[in-house]
């Protein structure tokens, strides 16, 4: 099995209004509840940086932080090192009410950051940060991880956007997890928004990865088949005084601890509030597809999953304009992604994110934020120099960011 779909759906469930969820959101902790509607979830990862400089900030004042909590009920947090957060959305089964509290999120946390003099910026690279200078953040799982990663820790200067979805049978999301698999690659091209890495441009559309996964258990998950396999592994790492427990797993798509979902983690931060929500409808009708096709991709084997690698490599290099792998000879991330997006529809239209899982189409003919990020550099470059051209660059992020 190389780059092959399938597909079938109907079914649809009741969805909050928009006003519901945002008074929730300053009501009740984020929850995961079993309902059998394939109910999503939404991380995002941000950069904080100087409102004028567009620089990134060293430290995260406490201030700034308390407040972010007190506005969103808890639902900013700060990430690994001071120069990142990250916003999480209550559980959803309806993608414009998602949408909705998403935007509410980037804007108030916009919003107290310029308060403290600070803005926000979505990408999976700042253009210029150097991360010999960032601070790690207080607590006592951040000083096992540094302790543990060393330099690969203090290097984890990179913002992703993760997505839940919560399966009918939580015991099925690692045989999903695997049969996910071939598709993983296009999620990465689709998402990419890091060409950028310490001031000089990296050639990769994607960088982020390239860093991310020099940290262990990273990258495309193994070939486990069962819950069993993945509980056994998990064990001997724990019982090896490894890990403490499989939230230590970070793997570009793995089952969730904290709840019964199947979360992705392979995309750079999309720059643009849209593309993480087409990128989230794409996994969640895919999810169920998946979930309602048992026998989809069941062949995946040793051979698939290497191919998996390349194309993952391909996705981070040459984002959407490039070509992956597939049955007969290569096939363009366009056509590809097309395919998918077709195959997939009866089960996009079920959960009601049609529309939203289209602009899929859209990223792949307008490019992704790391197209636009080169184009900026490029014209601004060419006559002004790189310094000019990156502070360029930094001011289009921090505008499309809250556009």
């Amino acid at each position: 099995m190389l780059l092959r779909t399938d597909l079938r759906s109907p079914d649809h469930s009741k969805s909050p209004t928009h006003s519901s969820v945002l008074t929730a959101t300053h009501r009740r902790p984020p929850d995961v509840t079993t309902t059998g509607a394939y109910t999503f979830g939404i991380e995002e990862e941000y950069f904080l940086i100087d409102a004028r400089t567009k620089l990134v900030a060293r430290a995260m004042p406490d201030t700034f932080l308390a407040a972010a909590q007190e506005a969103t009920n808890g639902q900013v947090m700060g990430e690994f090192l001071q120069s990142q957060i990250e916003v999480r959305t209550l559980p959803h089964h309806d993608i414009r009410t998602a949408r909705t509290e998403l935007r509410h999120l980037r804007q108030t946390v916009a919003r107290i950051a310029a308060e403290h003099g600070l803005a926000i910026l979505a990408a999976g690279t700042h253009p210029t940060a150097d991360w010999g200078r960032a601070q790690q953040s207080e607590g006592d799982r951040y000083d096992t991880v540094m302790d543990d990663l060393q330099m690969i820790g203090r290097r984890n200067m990179l913002c992703g956007l993760h997505v839940h979805v919560e399966l009918p049978d939580p015991d099925d999301r690692v045989d999903v997890m695997t049969r996910m698999l071939p598709y993983l690659p296009l999620f990465i091209a689709l998402g990419t928004s890091s060409p950028f890495w310490r001031s000089r441009p990296t050639g990769l559309m994607g960088y982020r990865l390239a860093a991310y996964d020099e940290l262990p258990r990273t990258g495309v998950p193994e070939l486990f088949r069962s819950k069993e396999d993945f509980d056994a592994y998990v064990a001997a790492l724990v019982r090896a005084n490894v890990m403490e427990d499989s939230s230590y797993v970070w793997w570009s798509i793995r089952p969730s601890l904290k709840h019964p979902t199947l979360e992705l983690r392979a995309p750079d931060c999309p720059t643009l509030l849209d593309d993480s929500i087409a990128i989230t409808a794409l996994w969640r009708a895919l999810a169920r597809r998946l979930t309602r096709n048992p026998e989809l991709n069941r062949d995946i084997d040793a051979v698939t999953r290497a191919i998996v690698v390349e194309n993952k490599w391909r996705a981070q290099r040459y984002g959407v304009r490039g070509t992956f792998v597939g049955e007969d000879g290569a096939i363009s991330v366009a056509d590809f992604a097309e395919q998918v997006l077709d195959e997939t529809a009866t089960d996009a239209e079920a959960l009601g994110c049609l529309a939203e899982m289209q602009r899929c189409r859209t990223i792949v003919g307008a490019g992704t934020s790391a197209d636009a990020q080169i184009a900026v550099f490029e014209a601004h470059g060419k006559t002004q120099g790189r310094a000019y051209a990156l502070s360029a660059v930094t001011d289009w992020l921090a505008l499309a960011t809250l556009q």
